[in-house]
């Protein structure tokens, strides 16, 4: 989510990109069994996110939050997250006032109240749809200046959806780092064919150890990157990060086909996350 390059993007399937999955799943055997649910939020209450647990970025963001994009976030607002039904709604809107057009969502954050090391994450979720907005479900590191900042902090991706027509099918699992990004089309990820995801809900899930980072999508296995054991430039995830949700509009990557008006209020909806741990990973 922080700069998406149009010429960098992830259509490119080649060394080091992700690539489009053409192949059956399949599931991993022997995955860890001793995780233990150590923090989530089911949505079974109504009104604005528990602020317990969530916090806002807002504004409009330096540089269109590093990408262009043209959303104004808003820290809880109504109009762009809601919960209720056992569902929490995070919604892209378009306002019109005499000749200006201003786009407004919401992106929260797990920051200062709730960051892990290592750990699975299960989120259950519909995607927004509609060319132009991008839903994301990802994680940043508590300290996002460490190691002199992204890409080099890490970033971890466990779902990305666009709405161009050649990719509104699809979800994207990627993860960036200092030698690992799209800035030299080297990122390291996943790109998966899930029809209509914006009608139906999946499970996108994150399982990361010392060893490395898997992503899941309904239970089936689609990606496995390794810690290689060389430096902090391949693999910067030896530190806690904290969970990012959000829907933003235009910018280089989602926008780069344009907006279409019709497509608002596109929202994102949201059943559950859960994250779990190991016991011997419980203190970050």
């Amino acid at each position: 989510m922080i700069t998406k390059l149009l010429c960098l993007i992830m259509m490119v399937a080649g060394t080091g990109a992700v690539a489009a999955q053409q192949t059956r799943p399949k599931a991993l055997s022997g995955r860890p069994t001793r995780y233990k649910l150590v923090w989530a939020d089911e949505f079974n209450y109504n009104g604005v996110p528990d602020a317990q647990k969530w916090s806002y970025d807002s504004g409009h963001g330096n540089d269109g939050w590093g990408n262009q994009e043209w959303q104004d976030y808003k820290a809880g607002d109504t109009s762009t997250t809601y919960v209720s039904n056992g569902l929490l709604r995070i919604q892209a809107n378009r306002t019109i006032t005499g000749t200006d057009t201003v786009f407004t969502s919401a992106r929260l954050k797990t920051k200062q109240k709730a960051s892990w090391k290592y750990g699975k994450i299960e989120v259950r979720a519909k995607t927004a749809y509609g060319l132009g907005v991008c839903s994301a479900i990802w994680m940043m590191p508590a300290d996002d200046q460490k190691n002199g900042g992204w890409p080099f902090c890490g970033e971890i991706d466990i779902m990305e959806h666009i709405g161009w027509e050649s990719h509104k099918d699809s979800i994207f699992q990627t993860v960036h780092t200092g030698a690992y990004n799209h800035l030299k089309k080297t990122q390291k990820g996943m790109r998966t064919y899930i029809p209509r995801s914006w009608q139906t809900f999946h499970s996108y899930v994150l399982e990361w150890t010392p060893e490395g980072i898997d992503y899941f999508i309904d239970g089936l296995h689609r990606y496995h990157f390794p810690n290689e054991h060389k430096t902090m430039e391949e693999w910067p995830f030896d530190t806690a990060f904290y969970l990012i949700m959000n829907i933003s509009v235009g910018g280089q990557w989602e926008g780069a086909f344009g907006i279409d008006p019709a497509i608002f209020p596109a929202a994102m909806f949201v059943d559950y996350v859960r994250v779990y741990q190991m016991p011997d990973h419980y203190s970050n």
